[in-house]
């Protein structure tokens, strides 16, 4: 007989950053931008988190209108045909958002081990 699996529970806050009614800055958003840092271009990102280009770009787009400086800037041709990279200020504010998360973490653990023990072990079906 099968062994049942045991449900693997989280907490995640998500936090946004909003400029008007637009995100600024969200969970999504910064995943793009490390995924545009790892790969050098916003379409190899988009393929990486399995977003359309053009969803991608109206991501980059609204971050890059909502600060005060771009996040992310082209890289003009070349042998490789140019590419896409995050600017000083996106890396600071994607490591900025990256410490935020990691702060609320810290301070809401005592309320989710709380939580924790009040979760069945193995969900009803």
């Amino acid at each position: 007989m099968a062994e049942s699996k045991q449900p693997k529970f989280t907490c995640r806050p998500r936090i946004r950053i909003k400029a008007g009614k637009d995100i600024a800055l969200g969970p999504g958003k910064v995943d793009l931008l490390e995924a545009i840092e790892r790969t050098g271009s916003i379409s190899a990102g988009a393929r990486e988190l399995g977003l359309s280009y053009r969803r991608a770009w109206d991501l980059v787009d609204t971050m890059n209108h909502c600060f005060k400086h771009p996040l992310v800037t082209r890289v003009k041709g070349g042998k490789g045909g140019g590419g896409t990279q995050l600017t000083a200020e996106g890396r600071r504010l994607r490591d900025l958002y990256r410490t935020m998360e990691t702060k609320t973490l810290k301070a809401i653990a005592p309320e989710w081990k709380t939580i924790q023990k009040s979760l069945k072990k193995t969900p009803e079906k």
